[in-house]
């Protein structure tokens, strides 16, 4: 879904936003930093989860960050309480970076948690972290901007996008004028690179789960994640998909049939040694704000692979993937975009669509038969 700018909202239009910590100055933080933008306001804080269940529908919260460690009632317990008591709003879990409350967290975005945020192990290093308050801001923005729209019933008029699988079917269409569709490559495809953010969990186990069994090209990975989530991530994705691989490791030579995650806090390239190809994490600078970075995984991808290589973009927010896609339609490549309908954040594959890049956009249910319709050799 199309995130709406929101910088010149009026006080009434803020996007309405409650805190759950059991910490009040994590809360007095959190608070002080969300009512300094103008775009949103704090309108209830709680302590725990009975609190917030108290006073949400009161609130008229459509953002809430939920704390996972509280006293009465958990985080974890209280999410699927949340959500029924309010459908639309959008939970965003606050958890320290211990393996269990990645966890935990997992589990909460497979229950119904739009995002997380990996919350500093102290108040000092809180008040002290300017990248833990930008993704504050920028993911209640995002995610108040969804829960207004499904709220309403549906995208503005002016947003609506038809699902458009073909450059046929796109020239047919009688609605507005629509992101230009690029024809796929006529080359088979060598390796599937996947970028993700925002939603990216919930629809990664979905689109690899639609894959199983029927491809053997290697599948490299880039989510926006943290450490220790992705090397939970890329476990749950094996085990329940019983998919060979996870986090990818310097130096390993890509296999057909695997997956590769790019770690945490390391950007994951793949590169071309004694003829084979081969993974390999670096440190560099962020990129879009983001270590790892589609980016540097689409574009590695192209250098190597060049007109085989086939790129998805699932949900996320902003436009990491921009760059990198461009890189692989100007190798001769393809790249497939998930629609505005099913994404969480149409911010990724909106970038994508919007520049004319993708071959299709899908329904995240239709995304990998269509990848295994190009693997075959068929037209989309």
């Amino acid at each position: 879904m199309t995130v709406v700018p929101a910088q010149n909202q009026s006080a009434d239009d803020a996007y309405r936003v409650m805190v759950v910590d059991d910490s009040a100055i994590i809360r007095g933080l959190i608070s002080r930093w969300l009512n300094e933008d103008p775009a949103i306001t704090v309108v209830a804080s709680a302590a725990n989860g009975v609190m917030a269940l108290r006073n949400l529908v009161t609130s008229r919260a459509e953002v809430v960050i939920l704390d996972i460690e509280m006293p009465e009632m958990d985080g974890l317990t209280a999410l699927p309480k949340i959500m029924e008591l309010a459908p639309h709003v959008k939970v965003v879990m606050a958890s320290t970076l211990t393996r269990r409350n990645a966890e935990i967290s997992l589990r909460a975005l497979r229950a119904g948690a739009a995002d997380y945020i990996p919350k500093p192990e102290s108040n000092r290093e809180v008040n002290a972290s300017q990248d833990f308050r930008r993704q504050v801001i920028e993911k209640v923005k995002a995610l108040g901007a969804v829960a207004r729209q499904e709220r309403d019933g549906a995208l503005p008029s002016a947003l609506k996008r038809p699902v458009m699988t073909s450059i046929a079917n796109a020239a047919q269409s009688s609605e507005r004028p629509l992101p230009k569709l690029r024809k796929a490559s006529l080359v088979s495809p060598k390796v599937l690179v996947v970028g993700s953010s925002t939603g990216g969990p919930q629809a990664l186990f979905k689109f690899l789960g639609e894959l199983c069994g029927k491809t053997d090209l290697p599948i490299l990975i880039t989510q926006h994640m943290p450490a220790t989530f992705t090397a939970i991530l890329g476990d749950h994705l094996s085990r329940t998909l019983n998919l060979p691989g996870g986090e990818g490791k310097d130096g390993e030579v890509v296999q057909p049939g695997h997956f590769y995650l790019a770690p945490g806090d390391h950007h994951m390239t793949v590169v071309k040694e004694n003829g084979k190809a081969v993974i390999r994490l670096n440190q560099d600078p962020p990129e879009n704000y983001c270590r790892p970075a589609v980016d540097q995984l689409f574009r590695s991808a192209a250098q190597v692979y060049g007109a085989a290589t086939l790129g998805v973009m699932l949900t996320g927010m902003g436009q990491d993937g921009l760059a990198g896609s461009r890189n692989i339609a100007d190798a001769g490549g393809t790249i497939l975009a998930q629609d505005e309908e099913t994404s969480v954040v149409w911010g990724m594959p909106g970038a994508v669509a919007n520049a004319g890049l993708a071959s299709a956009i899908l329904p995240l249910p239709e995304l990998g038969g269509a990848v295994c319709r190009l693997i075959r050799g068929e037209r989309l």
